[in-house]
């Protein structure tokens, strides 16, 4: 289900008696079209996103920790001048529509009463955030700037006069009286086709809710059915719904197959809904950058590469050179001056003649020289090539390897890697960031079913700096076999097997081999580990190692990211 105006209908009424009276405590902006404003209500901080994304637009109290970017964006410093304090008066949805007002009473320099109203459209690409002065009606910012030659309708750009989206010519469900659905109590149309009638007459609802309307009016009393589907939007059940595909509902939905999960909030379903569809998003937006680099890296040691094999097979074609010199030596008499070609006997093939391009500016002599110095040309290149294709290939791994990290990434941990790519010359420093010397970020935390503590490494800095200076010699390190992926530690120097395979888990699932099955992964005490001189970041040897086989289990993972209760 998208957010359509029903389920915009149970987040506001969620997030008004959750936030409503609040008071702004915090902004943030962590990702270009993504915001989080903590408001303080009851004695309690509640993050609440609100996200102009365009493939998950939303707005709703989140228990996912962001981090702020190093400078603030403009329009971050734009609230926070406005709204630092300010007093959530109130959050009002318009109409049915996925338009949310979130109206807040502070005071400007002068010390006036200053109304001013937070905008949230969710409408896909068309999705914006919105700081309005209400008695002038002014744009005082947007996180999304919108020109005029882009949006003929109204302009969205700060200082404008605020101009509310195109409304739609349709009835408020939530307000509709029997006389305006009467039409459909009666009807003889099967549930797809009554569907598309009331999503052509009613505000807000999209297929998937107006499927399950018709559904619901005509396997009982349509009247009664009308009524109770849109009252149980006030008390609403958050559930997804897994089958071929995951769909989100405030409320059960009989007319989806699959099975249901139902959570406390609509709030805490969406965290688990989007937790990893949000996070690879966000990955792919801020590390953009970095993707584009390892690419044309890659590319370009791919052409390397292709070009020391073409090298290479020419050189098994040296000793004809060689063979086609001698016998324009052993020739010489024979061979025409001037000519483009020459046949000769070739004693070492029962005298089969062999046909001998030539050079006609050069002389016979100067033709044989050629095809000897072409030949030991090849024989002297085939070691230094190999040297140079087998340092081609390990850069190769290793680029491959931090493109699998960042696909394993989560949003923070994307400026290791950017230093990681800074200081192996891939990016250029910063002046700034020259004498700076890069802090590495924690490693993420996990815990066994018996309470024992593991960290796994997200990037190959964080993988030295966990492996080889915050582990203890004693601790267990475990790696993927083969692959690249994270260094996982156990704090513990004989944990229980169940634990040595849930840390496995771990280390399969942020690996390459993530979604393989029966991946081997190996694991020994940190004392054993050692990393050679020069060796790349993240790159270690080892011996003596065991070896488990686990297949990764996100469920598990998921799971071990909270320390149970012992």
């Amino acid at each position: 289900m998208a957010f359509d105006g029903l389920f915009t209908h149970a987040m506001t009424r969620e997030l008004s008696a959750a936030l409503a009276g609040g008071k702004v405590s915090k902004i943030q902006q962590p990702y270009p079209t993504e915001l989080v404003m903590t408001i303080r209500n009851n004695g309690k901080n509640q993050p609440l996103l609100i996200s102009a994304n365009p493939q998950f637009a939303r707005l709703q109290i989140t228990e996912i920790p962001f981090t702020s970017p190093a400078v603030p964006s403009t329009f971050t410093m734009t609230l926070r001048k406005y709204l630092a304090a300010a007093k959530l008066i109130s959050i009002e949805q318009v109409g049915n529509d996925r338009v949310v007002h979130l109206n807040f009473a502070t005071r400007d320099e002068l010390g006036d009463d200053l109304q001013l109203r937070l905008v949230v459209e969710i409408m896909a690409r068309h999705s914006n955030i919105t700081l309005v002065n209400v008695r002038e009606n002014r744009i005082i910012d947007l996180i999304r700037h919108v020109p005029a030659d882009e949006n003929r309708y109204r302009l969205l750009m700060p200082g404008a006069d605020y101009v509310p989206a195109p409304a739609q010519d349709k009835i408020d469900p939530f307000t509709a009286t029997s006389a305006d659905y009467l039409e459909f109590t009666d009807s003889a149309m099967d549930a797809q086709g009554l569907a598309k009638a009331i999503q052509a007459k009613f505000q807000g609802l999209d297929r998937i809710s107006a499927l399950e309307l018709a559904t619901r009016m005509q396997k009982g009393l349509a009247g009664i059915a009308w009524q109770e589907f849109f009252d149980s939007f006030n008390d609403p059940q958050p559930t997804v719904t897994t089958g071929k595909k995951m769909f989100y509902t405030a409320i059960p939905y009989g007319s989806i197959d699959g099975t249901q999960q139902q959570f406390p909030s609509l709030s805490a379903m969406l965290d688990a809904f989007y937790a990893q569809r949000a996070e690879r998003e966000r990955v792919q937006v801020v590390g953009s950058g970095l993707i584009r680099v390892l690419k044309t890296n890659t590319h370009r040691l791919e052409t390397k590469i292709k070009k020391f094999k073409q090298t290479l097979a020419e050189s098994e074609r040296a000793d004809e050179l060689r063979l086609r010199g001698e016998l324009l030596t052993t020739y010489l008499q024979q061979v025409p001056r001037g000519a483009k070609s020459v046949e000769l006997p070739n004693y070492y093939d029962e005298m089969k003649p062999l046909t001998i391009q030539l050079n006609p500016a050069l002389g016979p002599n100067q033709n044989a020289q050629k095809y000897y110095t072409r030949y030991q040309k090849l024989r002297k290149s085939v070691s230094h090539v190999n040297e140079q294709m087998a340092e081609a290939n390990a850069e190769l791994d290793y680029l491959n390897g931090i493109s699998d990290l960042v696909n394993l990434a989560a949003p923070k941990d994307l400026e290791d890697i950017r230093t990681e790519l800074e200081q192996s010359g891939y990016i250029r420093r910063s002046s700034k960031n020259k004498r700076k010397r890069p802090k590495v970020s924690k490693p993420d935390a996990f815990w066994a079913s018996d309470g024992t503590h593991i960290l796994v490494g997200k990037n190959n800095l964080q993988n030295d700096q966990l492996t080889l200076k915050t582990a203890a010699k004693t601790d267990i390190w475990l790696h993927a076999k083969d692959v690249p992926g994270s260094h996982v530690i156990i704090e513990d120097s004989a944990p229980s097997d169940q634990t040595l395979t849930e840390a496995a888990n771990l280390a399969a699932y942020y690996s390459r081999s993530q979604h393989s099955a029966n991946v081997q992964v190996d694991y020994i005490q940190v004392k054993r580990i050692k990393k050679p001189n020069g060796a790349k970041p993240g790159y270690v040897i080892y011996t003596g190692q065991r070896t488990l086989v686990v297949t990764p289990d996100e469920t598990l993972v998921e799971k071990m990211k909270t320390k149970p209760t012992m």
